[in-house]
């Protein structure tokens, strides 16, 4: 039990690392956390290039953080969400002051 509570807590240090060791990864973060989002929308809003926003997109939603809420054959429109695990991480950052 004790090495199951400690291996979440690690995972979770992994994840928390791998979002905030990238400005990119944790601009999408934030806005998602505000709502689903086209990859367009959160470039325009972040002021980040639409490639570095879509590169995080595909990072985040290997590690479940983020999840695609259209058909994956769409190319067009596609809107992301967040997930529960990335919300719950998001906030936790939030609250550690991990980031600016």
């Amino acid at each position: 039990m004790e090495n199951e509570r400690n291996d979440d807590a690690t995972d979770d240090w992994d994840q928390i690392g791998f979002i905030i060791s990238s400005k990119y990864r944790t601009a999408v973060l934030e806005q998602l956390v505000d709502g689903p989002s086209i990859p367009s929308s959160i470039a325009s809003r972040t002021g980040l290039s639409i490639t570095h926003i879509s590169r995080a997109l595909r990072s985040l939603r290997e590690r479940s953080l983020v999840e695609l809420l259209v058909s994956k054959e769409k190319r067009k429109g596609r809107i992301y969400g967040i997930t529960e695990e990335g919300k719950r991480l998001w906030n936790r950052i939030e609250s550690e002051g991990l980031i600016e």
